[in-house]
């Protein structure tokens, strides 16, 4: 994305966030998920611009914002936002989080409310990561989570091991080529894996189903669901937000992957 529409803004003394803002029209705001950066939404908004305001930011200790060992959770995260709305002074805006940036959002909205929310997308995030519940969506078994914050994300190598087949078993359902693999590596491993372990606990623990609940009773909203858990997913969203509308499509990166179907249907859902 061309760097002559992006700034940066201080959202804590010597934190700054890259934001990317281009287009003109009812304001788009993307959270991007665990350690990736604004760049994975580049057809949402190549297709968005035209059309919208579209803006797109690299969380704290993500791609081009600052890295820092202060505040590397989706309390702060949510805090961050708020502060970039505030001084773009951005209003009746929809806000769409991806995965772990769905916690971002729902804190958003428990932190400064729903004045300036017109929509909400949350794309396959459930609220509660983890659960004794067999019955209810969750990220992984206990165990299998357990593993992965204290091996895997405690090395670089480990970290790379790890996004590495999260992309190649959840987020995507096709074949890749090796540059767009080295790619979406990359843009995660802009996040050092000392910070990334940091947001992986914040997520995990997290428990965000009342402000979800909230977030649909406030505001319309979009859940965007993967197919490979959709029936659990649904049916666990339903209780949670059950004035949400659903949509399933693809892998948990169905907006990059398909992203001419995904377009369509947020589409339709701004102009309902």
């Amino acid at each position: 994305m061309p760097l002559t529409a992006s700034q940066y803004i201080e959202v804590d003394p010597g934190v700054e966030l890259f934001v990317y803002d281009v287009g003109e029209g009812d304001p788009i705001v993307f959270v991007p998920g665990f350690t990736f950066t604004a760049d994975v939404f580049h057809h949402q908004v190549k297709h968005f611009s035209k059309t919208n305001r579209v803006i797109v930011v690299d969380p704290r200790s993500h791609g081009r914002s600052t890295i820092t060992v202060h505040g590397n959770d989706y309390v702060t995260h949510g805090t961050d936002l708020g502060k970039v709305l505030e001084q773009l002074d951005i209003k009746d805006v929809t806000l769409v989080g991806w995965s772990f940036g769905c916690f971002t959002v729902w804190e958003y909205g428990k932190q400064f409310g729903y004045d300036a929310v017109k929509k909400m997308v949350l794309i396959d995030m459930p609220p509660k990561s983890l659960s004794v519940n067999e019955e209810d969506w969750v990220e992984g078994p206990l165990d299998d989570i357990a593993g992965i914050y204290t091996s895997s994300l405690r090395k670089p190598q480990g970290h790379r091991a790890f996004i590495k087949d999260y992309i190649t078993q959840v987020m995507v359902q096709r074949e890749l080529s090796d540059e767009e693999l080295a790619w979406l590596v990359g843009e995660s491993l802009k996040t050092p894996y000392y910070i990334a372990a940091n947001l992986f606990a914040s997520g995990m623990f997290s428990d965000y189903r009342e402000e979800a609940a909230q977030a649909s009773q406030n505001v319309p909203t979009l859940t965007v669901l993967a197919e490979h858990w959709a029936d659990t997913a649904k049916a666990t969203m339903k209780k949670v937000t059950p004035e949400s509308k659903f949509e399933v499509l693809g892998g948990h990166m169905m907006f990059w992957e398909y992203r001419e179907r995904f377009n369509q249907m947020l589409e339709a859902f701004l102009q309902e």
